[in-house]
């Protein structure tokens, strides 16, 4: 790709989404969000990329892959938990119904891996062998196998705060959940990761780990929300060459953000040190492998939507046509 290509690329990035005509609106480190007075709420997918609990660089088409990889999902999964979408008015947009949120985020596990502070390979290799509740044996190595699925929830961090594991048992004594809550989130979740491990399977990926969220409608059914199976919310590998390089003890082939949590592993301790700027070319390669992501897992084609004008015209213009009342 010629040096010209890449900036059109560049510059066509969605980096923010407000606007103002739209109401009670919300920014996080991914999505800009609007709560409709009729219960609606309005999600879109920026291209902003975070890891280590920081924004930092935007990646062109990731917010269409995030957005898309989580449509996919949810038709696939919608036989097992109701979930909150209405509508798709743009690639990168979803309207949702606004649920009560559950505190607590259902991270499940099937590798012992990971860089952050919540992650069991980083309590694991600090010598813990009760993560989360659960008991590990002695002698494994980075990216095995666990023995079982692991359910391993945090606690939401609020206002830029980190998420901190929690037990179950601690989930229902601090009154986050009742235990009739905490077992159906349970179940729901494990069952989600049975299908999604399935499905990935079928493609020739590893879905190593996910997290899932959950709220309540105003009917009190819990009802599973923000994304699914997403390359932000989830781990893949590459199936045909998982055990070779982990027996050469290289890192597995990964087709989500953690190529991007290992760059920058690899060049600076993200939690004490400056995270340094991420070349151009390096931000395009992790768009390709993005969208290699969602072609891989969905077995559809990526429709790269035109860059003849910027990702944020068009989603203003579909939203204009979704929601004329605010225009």
């Amino acid at each position: 790709m010629t040096a010209p290509d890449i900036q059109k690329l560049l510059d066509a990035r969605l980096t923010e989404a407000f606007f103002p005509q739209l109401p009670s609106f919300t920014r996080g480190k991914v999505r800009e969000s609007y709560d409709l007075p009729d219960g609606r709420r309005i999600m879109i997918a920026t291209d902003r990329q975070s890891a280590f609990d920081t924004v930092l660089a935007a990646v062109p088409y990731k917010g269409q892959v995030l957005n898309q990889t989580a449509r996919f999902w949810f038709e696939k999964t919608a036989d097992i938990c109701p979930n909150h979408v209405v509508d798709y008015p743009d690639p990168n947009v979803v309207v949702g119904r606004r649920l009560s949120m559950l505190p607590v985020e259902m991270v499940v596990r099937d590798y012992l891996t990971g860089a952050t502070d919540t992650a069991i390979w980083t309590m694991y290799n600090k010598g813990e062998r009760v993560v989360y509740g659960h008991t590990l044996p002695d002698g494994m190595a980075k990216n095995q196998k666990l023995p079982k699925t692991l359910l391993t929830p945090t606690t939401k961090g609020m206002d830029g705060a980190h998420d901190k594991p929690i037990t179950a048992a601690e989930i229902v004594a601090q009154g986050l959940l009742t235990q009739a809550q905490w077992d159906e989130l349970a179940e729901v979740s494990l069952a989600l990761f049975a299908r999604g491990r399935e499905i990935a399977a079928k493609n020739g990926l590893i879905l190593v780990d996910t997290k899932y969220e959950f709220g309540v409608d105003d009917k009190g059914v819990i009802t599973l929300a923000d994304e699914v199976h997403t390359p932000d919310s989830s781990r893949y590998w590459r199936m045909e060459t998982y055990k070779e390089r982990l027996a050469a003890g290289q890192e597995p082939e990964s087709l989500d953000k953690e190529f991007l949590r290992l760059w920058i592993a690899a060049r600076c301790d993200p939690y004490k040190d400056p995270i340094p700027e991420i070349p151009a070319d390096t931000i395009v390669e992790f768009s390709d492998k993005y969208i290699r992501l969602y072609e891989t897992v969905t077995g559809q084609k990526f429709e790269r939507q035109p860059l003849d004008k910027p990702v944020r015209a068009r989603v203003e213009a579909n939203l204009k046509k979704a929601f004329p009342q605010y225009f």
